[in-house]
């Protein structure tokens, strides 16, 4: 073996790691794994079942974690290949956009008691690359205010703006502050500030280290030349953020999720405020929710927050990476601090 190999570096500093990676490798080589998705079909509509879900199966009467009070939650499933992978999400007056991680737009209304919805899918025609690789539509976050709408780009760290009613590109632009960052680890989160500003989370790769990267854009990052500066973000241990949203007092909700051998998907909600923040500062936040078992979990990458009859709503949807084995979820809370 290679000196400093990666088994070698795992035994050295997580024996017990090891130890499982090495009893898993027998079970690893009998699977096959599923290739990417294909690049999304055309524009059309698909009918989605949906299923009400509990908080928590074991427990009916709980409806609480930290500052979130759990209201209605649906798990959403259809045959068409079209629906899932969602990363972006944006809620508005009993509807839904969200955004696939290939390029995909989907709109549907709220599920309410129905026990079906009808889709509508667009794809992203215009975008970094041609349509017909999956890399070149590799959507992560998706942010709308009035008629425009932007997405987040990781694999080219581009922010791309469209018109939210046809999905024709207006600009486009790679942020300074966006630049150095690697192909699959790029931005994942996009949120936009009282102020104009942009701010641009990573996934981050390192799970050692307590900080991924993060940018704040002086104005709209899909117009070239848009000055921006590099901050770093201090995330939840062994956590990576997926999503941010804006909450009315001027605060970013940030979304991040973590996944582990024993212990499965579990997602944690950081308030953080942005103030202040200057070339190489540190956003830091205070957590206020966990989700994970026994309460209703998965794959957690999208986030939206709106506000209904003065009461603040935290909305979040699970990514399912179009696979059979995971679930594409919508839940519902209200934010109580």
């Amino acid at each position: 073996m290679k000196q400093g190999g990666f088994p070698e570096r795992i035994w050295r500093r997580r024996p017990l790691r090891a130890l499982v990676l090495i009893a898993a490798l027998p079970l690893l080589a009998t699977i096959t794994w599923p290739a990417p998705p294909p690049p999304p079909p055309g524009p059309g509509e698909a009918i989605v079942l949906v299923s009400r879900v509990p908080f928590d199966a074991g427990d009916p009467s709980r409806r609480r974690t930290g500052s979130l009070h759990f209201l209605e939650g649906w798990s959403l499933a259809s045959a068409d290949d079209r629906f899932g992978g969602i990363s972006g999400l944006h809620v508005e007056d009993g509807a839904v956009t969200a955004i696939s991680d290939v390029g995909m737009v989907m709109r549907f209304p709220l599920p309410g008691a129905r026990s079906r919805i009808s889709v509508r899918f667009d794809p992203l025609l215009e975008g970094p690359g041609p349509r017909v690789r999956k890399n070149n539509r590799d959507s992560e976050a998706l942010l709308v205010a009035g008629e425009r709408m932007w997405v987040l780009f990781e694999r080219y760290n581009m922010v791309w703006r469209y018109d939210r009613r046809s999905l024709r590109a207006q600009s486009a632009a790679r942020p300074a502050g966006l630049r150095r960052w690697g192909g699959n680890r790029g931005g994942e989160a996009l949120a936009r500030l009282a102020d104009g500003r942009f701010l641009v989370l990573v996934e981050g790769a390192d799970d050692e280290s307590p900080f991924s990267d993060a940018a704040l854009v002086a104005g709209d990052p899909s117009v070239p030349g848009t000055a921006g500066i590099r901050l770093r973000y201090r995330r939840p241990a062994g956590f990576r953020a997926t999503d941010a949203a804006l909450l009315p007092d001027g605060r970013v909700l940030i979304l991040n999720r973590r996944f582990r051998l024993f212990e499965g998907v579990s997602a944690r909600l950081v308030v953080a405020h942005p103030a202040g923040l200057g070339e190489g500062g540190t956003l830091e936040g205070r957590e206020i929710a966990r989700l994970q078992a026994p309460l209703i979990v998965d794959n957690m990458e999208a986030l939206a927050v709106t506000v209904e009859n003065r009461r603040t709503l935290v909305w979040i949807a699970s990514d399912d990476n179009f696979s059979p084995l995971q679930r594409t979820l919508l839940l519902k809370f209200e934010l109580v601090e």
